[in-house]
């Protein structure tokens, strides 16, 4: 059966809730974080990280709590939380934005199997410009390596156009990270806000955000340095971010996106409904096409999918359509059955 709950509602003093992940910590519990708007809804209006806990596998959670207090001059939002397979330590990636010339990821790390300590934030991107790094996106792969994936322009309000992917990229734990050596993106648009899976033959999938309609691949052979033209697909989409992750219990590939058939003809506002589609080959094909939320009323995205026991832990924004941006914002969590994403 299928779980909901709401983790965070919108209200006067947090008019946004969004950009969320999930991790299971060391002892069983669930810990959650979320980008908490305090100073408006907009992107760029004054945010900090929340977090809550969860002693029942997400039935019930604790009070709210500040994880990463706001250290930019504008905010810190999206996170991801990644445990690390060498030392099973926890990385903690977070944003913190100054100006529109200024946004980088920050990464601090938890010993502690309660996550009540952490280290002070490490820069990951460090580079000058504009580093869109969504939630849950953080990946480390078979060999150890870490891929932040990044969509980068150095100043978004003059340079929105030229938004190209790439990775930052860390082969000791997360001690030290440099850029990779190549990027992808189109010639005269925006490429936005990848997401990354390692495939099966050690290459890595990015999948692309792009107004063209559709949702693009690009791949990386060697490890996320160097990456192909985008190559656009067949699964339609609006303006909004895909998320693809590897079902552990089965190591099919598991992908959620707005599937709208309206495509590039749809506009900001219209991510919905939010979808589900199961590859048995790697993203050559999906199948098993199922809406997770269809009320064209709300818009769903930014979604974080975590795997814990047989079940697939979703969050993303639930936002009414018809208010002013991201007013009135709640993150909900969704507590699905991997059996769900195969069922006819």
């Amino acid at each position: 059966m299928k779980h909901e709950l709401f983790l965070a509602r919108s209200d006067k003093k947090y008019p946004r809730n969004s950009e969320g992940d999930l991790i299971e910590l060391a002892d069983g519990r669930l810990l959650v974080a979320w980008s908490r708007f305090y100073g408006g809804w907009e992107d760029h209006a004054a945010c900090e990280i929340a977090a809550r806990v969860s002693s029942d596998r997400g039935l019930t959670w604790s009070e709210p709590y500040v994880l990463q207090k706001n250290t930019g001059k504008q905010n810190v939002m999206s996170v991801t939380l990644l445990r690390l397979r060498k030392d099973n330590r926890i990385a903690f990636f977070y944003l913190a934005k100054n100006t529109d010339s200024d946004l980088r990821s920050f990464v601090r790390y938890s010993n502690n199997c309660k996550c009540g300590t952490w280290s002070g934030p490490v820069c990951a991107t460090p580079a000058p410009g504009y580093h869109v790094v969504n939630n849950a996106r953080v990946i480390q792969l078979n060999s150890g390596r870490i891929l932040i994936p990044v969509s980068h322009c150095l100043d978004i309000s003059k340079n929105y156009s030229e938004f190209k992917n790439f990775c930052f990229i860390s082969d000791d734990s997360g001690r030290t990270w440099r850029q990779g050596k190549g990027k992808t993106g189109f010639p005269d648009t925006h490429a936005d806000e990848p997401g990354l899976v390692e495939l099966k033959d050690g290459r890595i999938l990015m999948v692309i955000r792009c107004a063209l309609g559709r949702i693009y691949y690009s791949w990386s052979g060697d490890g996320g340095d160097t990456w192909s033209e985008p190559q656009r697909t067949e699964i339609k989409a609006p303006c909004a971010p895909a998320t693809i992750k590897r079902i552990p219990s089965t190591q099919d590939l598991l992908l959620i996106w707005n599937n709208n058939p309206l495509a590039e003809k749809a506009k900001w506002e219209d991510r919905t409904p939010l979808t589900s589609a199961v590859s048995k080959d790697e993203g050559r094909t999906w199948q098993n096409i199922k809406d997770i939320e269809q009320d064209p009323g709300y818009s769903y995205a930014y979604t974080s999918v975590t795997f814990i026991d047989e079940n697939a832990y979703l969050t993303y924004y639930y936002w009414g359509r018809g208010k002013k941006g991201f007013e009135d914002t709640s993150l909900k969590l969704n507590i699905i059955p991997v059996s769900w994403f195969y069922s006819l």
